[in-house]
């Protein structure tokens, strides 16, 4: 009683400035969508190609072609993005890539796999709802993550399969602004994956970037080296902030523990985490975390890494580093105190250790990491990288 008597409170609470929010008036936006029944997102255009009945609803998209989605010009903010295809296995949700433009720019701010930008990480997709990306029957790729931009937009989508996708079905929803907003800040997403990672050095979720900003969160699929034994994801997430060099600002506990379970982690679909694979057969984890109630703000720069940490007991680890995997032992916990082994020089040889053979022994090990890392930054280009080739991308894909 007491919980429900809380609950009618907080949401009595809400109420009044969630309904003014939706009944406040904006004159100076415009409700614009873009598809392909009306590409230019036009005033009093749409649907003008079978004399206002159905008439381009899909379109095809040849290997190698790119289609342009959006084109826009002026202040706005895109406020969803939703698309369908008839091709979603792994390989072609990771050979279609998704490029955003901001204000002209030569390069994208995001350029990214559509598959994992979408929540359909490793290329594994099936329904689920997030606070910022949602597919209601697994069959759809809905974002609800603004993007405002101050002179203009473009969205592009390129096939860079092998094979031709006949059936591609869209809608950009936008606001076209009077005038932009000066503190709003531009849209980014990148992609990055390591084969195999480097044993002892952290994968980088997010590549340093410089600037101001707020990382909003990432998608993280995990493909297990074959020859690792034990749990993969003892990893604790770093974030450098503003200077930070050597040590970082932000340090988690452990991969499940930065998105929110713990001891393990299995297939569950939050707001704000979650993960939607959860495969011990195949080796394949695919998770995600957003930074939205707990904001994460950066005015220089920032780096957000993943420690490439696993772990199983003593007994089971020391089979591993006989074995010659590359291993390297990191930690020990001993009835729970958790002692270092991350020394100079040699590795400790595990067998040496007087501790019980149950006793849990964390180490650097090397899997397959890929990740979208999201952000915010003040600026519509962010001077990373490209995006990898699709044959770097699509790489033994299971």
């Amino acid at each position: 009683m007491l919980y429900r008597a809380l609950l009618c409170v907080l949401v009595a609470s809400l109420l009044p400035a969630l309904a003014s929010d939706l009944a406040k008036r904006r004159p100076g936006a415009h409700t614009r969508w873009s598809s392909f029944e009306n590409p230019t997102a036009g005033k009093g255009v749409g649907g003008s190609e079978n004399r206002g009945a159905k008439g381009h609803a899909f379109d095809s998209i040849a290997a190698g072609e790119t289609k342009t989605l959006l084109s826009v010009t002026g202040p706005g903010e895109i406020r969803r993005i939703w698309a369908t295809i008839k091709d979603r296995d792994p390989e072609m949700l990771r050979s279609l890539r998704l490029d955003i433009y901001w204000d002209g720019k030569r390069t994208p701010a995001v350029s990214v796999p559509f598959g994992d930008f979408f929540g359909a990480i490793l290329g594994r997709f099936g329904p689920f709802e997030s606070e910022l990306f949602s597919s209601p029957e697994g069959r759809s790729f809905n974002c609800y993550i603004p993007m405002p931009f101050r002179s203009g937009a473009r969205v592009t989508v390129t096939n860079e399969s092998s094979r031709n996708i006949t059936h591609f079905f869209y809608d950009i929803d936008l606001l076209a602004l009077d005038k932009p907003d000066p503190d709003s800040l531009y849209f980014h997403a990148v992609w990055r994956r390591e084969r195999w990672t480097t044993l002892g050095r952290d994968f980088e979720l997010l590549p340093q970037v410089r600037g101001e900003g707020r990382f909003l969160g990432v998608h993280v699929g995990v493909m297990t080296h074959p020859d690792n034994i034990g749990w993969w994801g003892e990893g604790e997430v770093k974030m450098y902030v503003d200077g930070d060099r050597e040590l970082p600002t932000i340090v988690g506990t452990g991969t499940e523990d930065y998105i929110g379970t713990g001891w393990g982690q299995g297939v569950y679909k939050h707001r704000y985490q979650g993960s939607t694979v959860s495969d011990n057969k195949t080796g394949q984890y695919a998770f995600y975390r957003y930074h939205i109630p707990d904001p994460v703000y950066f005015h220089q720069e920032l780096r957000v890494t993943m420690q490439q940490i696993g772990g199983d007991t003593k007994a089971k680890m020391i089979a591993m580093q006989k074995s010659g995997v590359a291993m390297r032992p990191v930690s020990i916990d001993e009835g729970g105190k958790l002692t270092g082994l991350n020394k100079p020089g040699e590795a400790v040889q595990l067998d040496t250790l007087k501790a019980p053979d149950d006793a849990w022994v964390n180490v650097y090990r090397r899997d397959d990491w890929s990740a979208v890392a999201l952000f915010y930054l003040d600026s519509p280009e962010n001077g990373l990288p490209p995006l990898a080739s699709v044959e770097k991308r699509t790489e033994a894909l299971r």
